[in-house]
């Protein structure tokens, strides 16, 4: 992954003004849980049903395992969203199912602890991640699927410039019911026309 380690000193690490993400690791337990504790019926209707284990420590060891391993592969990068002013965790966002040969293309994925929704921090998020991926990563498409009723979601997407390119019906089943979702992309071309937000990625 572009010479980047999982682990270490070298760890991948995207800055911008306000928000800087971070690959997740091990010791990231307490404070994600803590959050996510505290978010959960801000966030259980737009998340796949939480496991009965979902916050246990042991769980989050296997979560942290499968994001190296996903990393490790180039199929997908992880990261946690932190603030810049104080460290604290504020929320997620990834990249995954990153294909490479024809396609060149990658699907993201975020959440927002209750606490820190509303400040346009996701927006900051959103940009910073495609930068990287436009960038670095050298991907050519990303797209987003969000429910037709999560009007913060759609918002965050389309003030990032993603374009809403169609319905997929029962796409993905949500807190145990199959939903509807909008499929969202951003093209690379599209994304350079629109200028640099002006993120800083540093390693």
């Amino acid at each position: 992954m572009l010479g980047l380690s999982y682990f270490g000193r070298d760890r991948l690490r995207l800055a911008g003004q306000r928000v800087t993400l971070r690959i997740p690791a091990t010791g990231d337990y307490e404070e994600w849980a803590s959050l996510r504790r505290r978010s959960r019926d801000f966030l259980e209707k737009w998340e796949p049903r939480w496991a009965s284990d979902e916050l246990e420590r042991a769980s989050w060891r296997l979560r942290v395992r499968r994001y190296r391993d996903e990393y490790a592969r180039g199929t997908g990068i992880p990261f946690l969203i932190v603030l810049n002013e104080s460290g604290s965790i504020a929320g997620g966002i990834s990249v995954g199912n990153i294909r490479r040969g024809v396609a060149q293309s990658g699907q993201i994925g975020y959440w927002m602890g209750e606490p820190y929704a509303g400040r346009g921090l996701m927006g900051e998020a959103v940009g910073l991640l495609a930068q990287y991926c436009f960038g670095p990563l050298r991907l050519h498409r990303l797209e987003a699927a969000c429910i037709p009723g999560n009007r913060r979601s759609i918002r965050v997407l389309e003030k990032a410039g993603f374009t809403r390119e169609g319905l997929l019906r029962s796409y993905l089943r949500i807190n145990g019911d199959w939903q509807d979702h909008y499929l969202y992309a951003l093209l690379a071309g599209e994304y350079h026309d629109q200028g640099s937000r002006g993120a800083a990625v540093d390693s």
